[in-house]
């Protein structure tokens, strides 16, 4: 059995597809299946079994023998809540809880980090793992995420193989229930589908000219090949970047929609809120060296090759992956 953590959610639910179209059928998939907004994401997947959330723990000593690998995707997300129990709970608690069992029967092990561990980047986006106790997240999300990073290294023991994986920013199928946090993708077909412009904060810093902000953004399939070959590779554990390596700005985004949707541009410059100003990223880019160094050769989508892949195949006809 291949157990996905989050498989209602957008990643999981991908992910859960890419499995199946390889020839897995024995997927096994955990998550808050109570929360009802998701269930299009699972329509159509072959899951062997759904696993409560809540069970989940209990019910890897009970089927441990038939576990073959654990991609744990399921987490709480939102860059905007900051109950810090929450994530100790979510995040930080129940992870552990998942690594410690794949440490005592020795299962492989895929786990959800995050870019927003960097913080600023002001040590840049090296996934040099030294560099991990140094980092300063903004918010509670990244905090807890780094946390479990930080726990990870200093373990003694250990699956036997295990990836972290620093998601960026991830867009594609399967994002309809995320409301506010949303890719810029999907807020943006949204935008100029209802009325034909789209709004891009200004920049407020001296040198970097309007929509000229950049981000590294990453299409989900992408993401579903790198967790695939992670399970075939098995070996050289440790905790890597996964964007496309590519940094591009919030224009050629808008743009790329636009031309994905046979619209003419019309882009209109808003001030960045000043609740936010002080913390807007400006830039963000994954060094994807350390993953290419074990052998990860297959190319990434460009943003234009996946937004107009999402834009026409997905978002027009209102499909999931």
């Amino acid at each position: 059995m291949i157990i996905v953590t989050g498989a209602a959610g957008f990643i999981g639910s991908c992910l859960v597809s890419k499995l199946n179209s390889s020839g897995y059928n024995n997927v096994v998939g955990v998550d808050d299946f109570s929360k009802t907004d998701k269930d299009p994401n699972l329509e159509g997947k072959n899951l062997l079994k759904k696993v409560e959330r809540g069970d989940f723990i209990s019910w890897i000593d009970d089927n441990e023998k038939e576990i073959e690998f654990i991609f744990h995707l399921g987490a709480r997300t939102d860059t905007t809540e900051f109950n810090v129990e929450v994530f100790n709970k979510l995040n930080l608690n129940y992870s552990k809880d998942v690594w410690k069992k794949c440490t005592q029967y020795q299962i492989p092990l895929v786990y959800a980090s995050s870019a927003a561990t960097y913080g600023l980047g002001e040590l840049g986006y090296s996934d040099d793992e030294s560099r991990i106790p140094k980092l300063q997240p903004l918010n509670p999300y990244g905090r807890s995420k780094n946390d479990f990073d930080i726990w990870t290294l200093g373990q003694e023991e250990k699956p036997f193989f295990w990836a972290g994986l620093k998601f960026f920013n991830v867009y594609g199928p399967n994002e309809y229930h995320k409301g506010r946090m949303a890719s810029v993708i999907f807020h943006a077909f949204n935008q100029i589908s209802n009325t034909s412009k789209m709004k891009l904060f200004r920049s407020h810093k001296e040198g970097i000219e309007h929509g000229h902000q950049k981000r590294d953004f990453v299409y989900v399939k992408d993401v579903m090949n790198v967790c695939e070959f992670l399970m075939h590779h098995r070996k050289n554990s440790g905790i890597y970047n996964l964007g496309s390596g590519t940094a591009r700005t919030f224009l050629d985004l808008a743009k790329s929609v636009f031309k994905a949707l046979d619209k003419a541009e019309e882009i209109e410059f808003i001030d960045t809120p000043e609740d936010i100003r002080d913390t807007y990223q400006y830039f963000t880019e994954a060094t994807m060296e350390k993953l290419k160094s074990i052998g990860y050769s297959t190319p990434f989508h460009s943003l234009e090759e996946g937004i107009d892949d999402y834009v026409r195949n997905y978002l027009v006809p209102n499909s999931y992956c």
